[in-house]
């Protein structure tokens, strides 16, 4: 679990978004400091109202990358500006408020407390599904605070999903360390059938399958793709992790899955799924990723093409045996997770540039900034929805709206 500092500036919605930011990070055992000396990364969400708060921003966002190990740059600067940070030569990640919390993790599985029940946030229900996981990577030290997976049985978590429906969530969020082995504990896997029942639930609800790791998505993948295919309460959407494109770092990582398992889930989902997002993260610079290591990566990349994609430079936590290893040096990181973040935002505004001119049905999941909301189309990506008094659209609505632009992350979109 990291230790972070965070720092907001700006109006009202930003101190939101930090506050949306934070509840992630502490759902994903992350806990915060009030230094940044004393953080393993640090957060800086912007504002860029006048040219002196943008010159301040530049001016907190030196001070700060040179206090902390890591530095984040979100907030309306980042979005508006973010050219002017790598000008400057800031030493951090410029990313959008909704990657700030994955970026965090540092590949890490979330961290679920063992009395973790069933939380609704608005019209968003929460429903983490078991406990632990089957992995033991070598970067991660959740492990030492989950341990193996415990998977309740199908028929306790359906219950717990009817109940949030019946509470009024209008999307169920499936979480757990790694959704993919839920029931291995048990010798059955039994995430397709935890979900085909799930959404057996009456009701006009949807949901979103969280980060599942390659390895047991692998195995039940011809399953799993059948259960999202049929049916439409599910968000064509899954996040595996495969983290590097390297087999020999993989294997150092003790990731459990190869190259060539990622790549048959993505292909499966294809052959089922005609509109899907494929979600996953990449660790740039662990102690054993030679050139040609992330090479492979960037090849892989390109050759998958996510719509969605979590790149974070490797960072030591302790107590893991990936701690005790000989790292790269800062420059190199810096340098290659440059290179793959450029080439994330080519891949992800590609995704998003051919959904413009296409009608998607939305459901609105929460307030935006100012008189915005943002939703999510069948497939989890997100598209936002300005002027929502004008067009009578609120929270726990599902509406037909055109794209009609993007913002290489996100969609903006005109209900029709």
């Amino acid at each position: 679990m990291a230790r972070y500092h965070i720092e907001t500036y700006g109006c009202t919605s930003n101190r939101g978004e930090s506050r949306q930011i934070e509840r992630r990070l502490r759902d994903a055992g992350h806990h915060r400091v009030e230094g940044p000396g004393e953080a393993d990364v640090a957060i800086l969400n912007t504002c860029t109202v006048v040219e002196k708060t943008e010159r301040n921003m530049l001016r907190r966002a030196e001070e700060l990358g040179e206090e902390t190990a890591d530095l984040i740059v979100t907030g309306c600067m980042a979005l508006a500006q973010g050219e002017q940070f790598r000008d400057a030569e800031v030493d951090a990640d410029v990313i959008h408020w909704d990657e700030v919390p994955e970026a965090v993790t540092n590949g890490e599985c979330p961290t679920t407390t063992p009395d973790a029940e069933p939380v609704l946030d608005g019209v968003i229900g929460i429903l983490p599904i078991a406990r632990g996981c089957m992995s033991d990577c070598s970067y991660c030290i959740t492990k030492q605070a989950t341990g193996k997976i415990d998977s309740p049985p199908v028929s306790e978590n359906v219950e717990k999903a009817r109940a949030l429906v019946h509470a009024g969530a209008k999307e169920i969020r499936i979480t757990g360390q790694d959704t993919g082995v839920y029931g291995w504990d048990t010798g059955e896997r039994k995430l397709h059938e935890l979900l085909d029942r799930i959404c057996d639930i009456e009701g006009d609800f949807r949901v979103r399958v969280g980060m599942a790791n390659p390895k047991g998505v692998h195995g039940i993948r011809e399953e799993l793709a059948e259960v999202f295919a049929e049916n439409e309460k599910l968000y064509n959407f899954i996040h595996a992790p495969v983290q590097s494109g390297s087999d020999d770092v993989l294997g150092d990582m003790r990731r459990q899955h190869q190259v060539s398992e990622y790549v048959e889930i993505v292909e499966t989902f294809d052959e089922y799924l005609d509109y899907w997002t494929l979600s996953t993260d990449f660790i740039v610079g662990f102690p054993t990723e030679e050139d040609e290591d992330h090479a492979q990566s960037m090849a892989l990349l390109r050759e998958t093409r996510p719509e969605k994609i979590n790149v974070t430079r490797f960072s030591k936590r302790p107590g893991t045996d990936a701690a005790e290893m000989k790292g790269l040096g800062g420059t190199k990181k810096k340098e290659r997770s440059k290179e793959m973040s450029e080439l994330k935002m080519d891949v992800v505004a590609e995704a998003y540039d051919a959904m413009v001119g296409e009608t998607h049905e939305v459901l609105v999941v929460e307030e935006g900034t100012g008189d915005s909301v943002k939703c999510y189309d069948e497939a989890y990506r997100q598209v936002i929805v300005q002027n929502a008094d004008d067009h009578g659209v609120e929270v726990g609505d599902f509406v037909d709206v055109e794209i009609t632009g993007h913002s290489t992350v996100y969609a903006f979109g005109e209900p029709v």
